[in-house]
């Protein structure tokens, strides 16, 4: 089975690929446009991406210090990562579909579930995360 620090490692990879990915697409785009610019979430894409393969090396790195067992370690990390992919995923979708510049006007109500629900998985698994840091270092 894979461990959290190597699934950390695995998900900054990539989300670095998508980053160079989506640096394409947006030169692309902006190529293109008389304007000069990408659609918002095309660049809102490249640029999670890339702080999100940054973030998860972070996670790794904490992973390594951390003090929890394993499969909370695994858990925290993977609910961080997946969350990650999607708000990445949702912002390529936005790109690609160019019907808003902001996904959360007039969004349905299970929008405003999906984000507390994003709150509470990065937030909720970096803290235990951290926690488990605290833990070795004190």
């Amino acid at each position: 089975m894979i461990s959290a620090y190597q699934l950390a490692i695995l998900a900054a990879g990539i989300f670095f690929l998508n980053a160079l990915l989506t640096g394409i697409w947006k030169y692309a785009e902006i190529a293109a446009s008389d304007e000069g610019l990408a659609h918002p979430y095309i660049d809102i894409a490249h640029r999670a991406s890339l702080m999100y393969a940054f973030a998860s090396i972070l996670i790794a790195i904490f992973i390594d210090i951390s003090q929890m067992p394993a499969m909370v370690e695994f858990a925290a990390a993977l609910l961080i990562v997946v969350y990650f992919a999607l708000a990445i995923v949702t912002y390529m979708v936005q790109g690609y579909l160019k019907k808003t510049d902001n996904q959360l006007r007039n969004a349905p109500a299970s929008a405003a579930w999906f984000m507390w629900s994003l709150v509470a998985a990065e937030l909720g698994g970096f803290i235990i995360l951290f926690y488990g840091v605290v833990v070795a270092i004190f």
